[in-house]
């Protein structure tokens, strides 16, 4: 059984040996590379076979789960996994070389930890380095870590984690939210609940931002309705929880404190972002306004704010 499973979700072809590579490179070799191609049509499988490396596992789904339903792919992934900690990557993310080794050395000084995060460099198109993400604390507790999400002080996504497959697979897998729109949050948040996440830090993974990713689907009602989804496990889970030490009960009172505006904010923001693109989906909202906690005053005020907006734009 190797310590790590590295999983790829693939479905694009474009920087997909890149990301292989990146695997392939690790100074820390206790790893299996788990493929789990989502029926795309872009000969995946022919990528993978110029690589002979009988680390590498190819599996290939006879039905497309899709870009709404990615999360069934990434606990796809979970399922053939063989490792005991599991990091799932995007088709075009990258791991350093040291990435592994990093999450060794985090792994044997936490041993009972259930999440460790790699710190991370944003690449573009070109692989260029121009963002980083922020550094972190070498240890924090779920609270700490929600409560400066919701402050938009950490960025995240998914592959820059690595999860203990045994607790992520008593947990039912990765959290299933529409588009993964929020489904890091919930997943790393469930992780780290018991004893907290480490931190590496030095830089162990790069996120490439570019106009191919699911984040950058137009779905804006998809998004706002796993928003609403989200809001709804995170209510209920933290108005049950309760706290031994002074530092979290002070999370979980800002968390409680500012979660509907965070959430009402999130979903504002898919509507004004929708309407601006499509003026016509106003009756949508209006109809179904209620299923995103919104009163129909609320879509109509986001529609005059849209329409004032355009004006000062065009002219």
């Amino acid at each position: 059984m190797p310590l790590f499973t590295i999983a790829i979700p693939a479905y694009k072809a474009l920087y997909f040996g890149e990301a292989i590579e990146s695997c392939l490179a690790q100074t820390f070799q206790d790893f299996e590379l788990v493929i789990v191609d989502d029926a795309s049509p872009e000969k995946l499988g022919e990528i993978v076979g110029r690589y002979n490396d009988t680390r590498i596992r190819y599996c290939r789904n006879e039905r497309n789960c899709g870009a709404v339903n990615v999360v069934d792919n990434w606990n796809k992934c979970l399922e053939y996994a063989n490792g005991q900690y599991i990091i799932c990557m995007g088709d075009d993310d990258k791991l350093l070389p040291k990435c592994l080794e990093l999450y060794n050395d985090l792994i044997a000084k936490y041993p009972n930890l259930n999440i460790f995060h790699a710190w991370t460099q944003i690449i573009d198109d070109k692989s260029q380095v121009f963002d980083l993400q922020e550094s972190r604390p070498e240890w924090e507790s779920a609270l700490s870590a929600q409560y400066y999400r919701w402050q938009h002080r950490w960025k995240q996504y998914i592959g820059d984690y690595c999860f203990r497959v045994a607790h992520l697979r008593k947990e039912g897998g990765f959290f299933k939210l529409p588009l993964a729109w929020g489904s890091d949050d919930v997943t790393v948040f469930r992780a780290g609940l018991e004893n907290g996440i480490a931190n590496t830090q030095q830089f162990g993974f790069q996120y490439r931002k570019n106009p191919h990713t699911i984040s950058n689907s137009g779905n804006q009602q998809l998004k706002a309705s796993a928003h609403v989804k989200e809001w709804k496990w995170f209510a209920e889970n933290l108005n049950m929880m309760e706290c031994d030490n002074e530092q979290d009960k002070l999370f979980l009172s800002f968390l409680l404190r500012d979660i509907d505006e965070h959430y009402r904010q999130k979903i504002h923001d898919m509507l004004e972002e929708d309407l601006s693109l499509h003026s016509f989906n106003i009756r949508y909202w209006l109809e179904n306004a209620a299923s995103y906690n919104l009163s129909q005053s609320e879509v109509y005020q986001m529609a005059w704010h849209v329409i004032r907006k355009n004006k000062r734009i065009r002219f």
